[in-house]
């Protein structure tokens, strides 16, 4: 079955379920959030932030694991959670073992889209672009590994553009110069480029003007969010008529921009998570 059949068939059975939580060390977990309430509107979010700790790529494994485990469970612990998606390719190449000893509900994580663009890919040259930890990370080289071996792969590690997507969607503009400069290596070298980190999606316009309609941009969030919705659909109905809620592990100025973007997106206001 094709994956628009899918989303299709998935759309026709998917009952309003339970809040769903969507955990990041930043914004870019929003782009999981915008494809999970396309296929399956309706359902009610709660977003989970640790921007005390952002960016994660630069974390020891240890710090990393104890704020995800922490901050996930504080939310789970005072909040109606039917589901997880850890919405952070750096986070989910080492925490979910450690989520699902300690929940019961189902976790979902995010993996870089390398099996579909290995399959697609015409001049079997792809590009991997995402954090610096998830591009050393052996988890990715098990990927690419298994789906790539008759494609070769460049892979570039920024920790810049987690940045400037944050700085997006607080109504900041895109340094197209410095963008252009990280993405370099890809241009007119490879037909299809794998975005393995959230944020990046914020930045898939500039991206694509940059590299050209001869290359083709993929991400893992559409496939994420019907696998959300098939673990959703044995769930006990309930709809939600309220906004989603949001949370963040630091202090945000209430009058931010991007509480401005997360209004628009249908959120309240941000609130501090609580303690962990």
């Amino acid at each position: 079955m094709h994956l628009n059949e899918k989303q299709s068939l998935i759309t026709r059975e998917i009952m309003k379920v339970k809040s769903v939580l969507i955990f990041d060390s930043g914004v870019g977990g929003l782009s999981v959030y915008k494809e999970i309430i396309q296929l399956i509107p309706g359902q009610h979010v709660i977003y989970a932030f640790d921007n005390a700790a952002f960016p994660y790529g630069e974390l020891e494994y240890d710090v990393l694991i104890s704020r995800v485990c922490g901050m996930v469970l504080a939310v789970c612990s005072t909040h109606d959670v039917a589901l997880v998606v850890v919405a952070c390719n750096t986070a989910s190449t080492l925490v979910l073992p450690y989520l699902r000893e300690k929940l019961s509900i189902p976790i979902v994580g995010v993996v870089p889209a390398i099996k579909p663009a290995a399959a697609l890919s015409q001049m079997k040259k792809i590009g991997l672009l995402a954090t610096p930890a998830t591009v050393q990370r052996p988890y990715t080289y098990q990927l690419v590994k298994k789906f790539m071996r008759d494609c070769d792969i460049n892979m570039i590690g920024s920790t810049e553009l987690v940045l400037m997507s944050e700085s997006k969607l607080c109504g900041k503009p895109v340094d197209k110069r410095k963008l252009q400069n990280i993405l370099a290596p890809f241009i007119n070298q490879v037909d299809y480029i794998v975005l393995g980190c959230t944020h990046f999606p914020l930045l898939k316009s500039e991206i694509q003007e940059i590299v050209g309609d001869s290359c083709t941009i993929i991400d893992s969030g559409k496939a994420v969010a019907c696998r959300v919705a098939e673990l959703l659909i044995e769930e006990s109905p309930r709809a939600f008529l309220y906004k989603h809620r949001v949370f963040s592990s630091a202090l945000v100025n209430k009058d931010s921009a991007l509480n401005q973007e997360l209004s628009h997106m249908g959120f309240s206001s941000i609130e501090r998570a609580p303690p962990f």
